[in-house]
């Protein structure tokens, strides 16, 4: 912050006019803050997960995104693959068919497992675009939260004292910040 005074000294007679000028120089060191920061981190993660991790500096958590979001995809692939066996071992069987893996099953065994294999493939692929999701909100708000300033002049600290006057103990905060 720079503080400037401004002092004048005008004689009405001599028409003469000075100014002077005395500039003052913050003693605090200001941290730069980039609005648009949060927004690129999220641009980012949006553009390729885990690139938004990289742009805050957080590279252990790309192993993560790329856990979470390739597990839930891998679960997606399973069940999908296993609802379609399903799925064309009961059209077969509707066809007259008895050739197939699953012979042992009668009709509703197969029907039931195409609804649960479903679900689960539905299931799945809620989960991955919640961790993509989850991706993007962890870019920003991690962007958001390196600006924050943690100063070591800035504490509070809880402050126990004794009352002159009832001799209680009292319980306080302390703010303190130091120049």
């Amino acid at each position: 912050m720079l503080i400037l005074f401004f002092s004048g000294n005008a004689d009405v007679f001599s028409q003469k006019k000075t100014d002077t000028v005395l500039a003052t120089k913050d003693t605090l060191k200001s941290n730069d803050i980039d609005p648009l920061t949060p927004a690129k981190a999220a641009f980012y993660s949006a553009i390729l997960p885990g690139l938004g991790q990289a742009y805050n500096k957080k590279y252990w958590k790309i192993p993560l995104v790329y856990g979470a979001i390739g597990t839930s995809l891998y679960f997606y692939s399973d069940s999908y693959k296993k609802y379609n066996q399903y799925r064309n071992a009961y059209k077969r069987r509707l066809e007259g068919y008895t050739d197939d893996k699953f012979s042992y099953l009668d009709n509703s065994r197969l029907i039931s497992g195409q609804k649960f294999y479903q679900r689960n493939r539905d299931l799945s692929a809620l989960i991955a675009v919640g961790f993509y999701v989850l991706n993007i909100i962890d870019a920003n708000v991690d962007a958001a939260l390196i600006q924050f300033n943690v100063n070591e002049n800035l504490s509070v600290s809880p402050n126990l004292y004794r009352n002159d006057v009832t001799l209680n103990t009292n319980l306080g905060l302390t703010f303190n910040y130091n120049f």
